[in-house]
């Protein structure tokens, strides 16, 4: 029966010289003498960092043969795969691919120790002329950090370069030519009052929704009625998916009491259109 090119490495004896040996991705491992409590542990380590790679097929180019664009692209596979919810990429995704396109465009063809502060500070002037704002260049900057740690830890990189990239401070405010971005400002009472005679009866309540609750633009989205919990005065909105759920916290959103005087209070004919909102039936202004 052929050897399935997955399958887990075995520990063997080598007869010459009586050590326990491992062949991983065409390579021995030699482990000390066969059948010693040393050389299965030493066994399992080198199992454990094979099947955490990913059960590579054949060993690794050096580190100092890579180059930018190729850390770039095995980051890239990684990501693609680690920032997912609930089967679908999330926008971090996209935040990453804009953040190493110009590293790409500036250093892709050299070697991945040739790369230290110098070049991240470059990194940060070309966003600058680029008309980037100062926060934006900052989380691009810190994307570009987390990438070569990800590739140290993988070790496709030096750790040193951690370090170094480390002392890169960020763009302060008032000390650099990076642009400031405005406020995002939230929309006042009276525009929403205007726009909404103008909205599809079930956006209109979505708005409303949202303005009483400060829920976020998701949670209303997602509403069910499942997630509505009506057993009190006031009503529990509990969103099966959230923006912070991979952190493991819980979401809750009040819906407070009819005619409660506050802004989270809603009329009963408010709570009415949020049922036929949560059901998905159409409702009216």
């Amino acid at each position: 029966m052929p050897r399935l090119t997955h399958s887990t490495p075995r520990y063997r004896k080598h007869r010459g010289s009586g050590q326990a040996v491992v062949t991983i991705a065409g390579r021995d491992h030699y482990l000390g003498p066969h059948g010693t409590k040393a050389s299965h542990l030493e066994y399992d380590r080198l199992i454990m960092e094979w099947l955490a790679a990913g059960r590579p097929t054949r060993s690794e180019v050096v580190c100092s043969n890579l180059t930018i664009s190729e850390i770039c692209h095995r980051y890239w596979q990684f990501a693609k795969q680690h920032y997912q919810k609930n089967g679908q990429g999330t926008s971090e995704q996209d935040n990453i691919r804009y953040a190493l396109r110009p590293l790409r465009q500036l250093y892709g063809r050299a070697s991945v120790e040739d790369f230290g502060p110098l070049g991240l500070k470059a990194l940060q002037t070309k966003m600058i002329e680029e008309g980037l704002s100062r926060g934006v260049i900052n989380s691009r900057i810190g994307k570009v950090k987390r990438m070569f740690r990800w590739a140290v830890s993988e070790e496709l990189a030096p750790a040193s370069l951690v370090h170094s990239l480390d002392a890169v401070m960020g763009l302060q405010k008032g000390r650099t030519k990076a642009r400031e971005s405005d406020p995002v400002e939230p929309v006042d009472d009276e525009t929403i009052d205007q726009t909404l005679p103008f909205l599809p009866s079930t956006v209109a309540d979505m708005v409303r929704f949202q303005r009483l609750t400060g829920a976020r633009p998701q949670d209303v989205c997602n509403l069910r009625l499942c997630d509505l919990d009506r057993s009190g005065e006031v009503w529990l909105y509990c969103p099966e998916h959230h923006k912070n759920e991979h952190h493991g916290k819980t979401r809750i959103v009040c819906i407070g009491p009819p005619g409660a005087g506050d802004s989270a209070g809603v009329s009963a004919a408010r709570r009415r259109s949020l049922l036929l909102l949560a059901s998905g039936v159409r409702t009216e202004a």
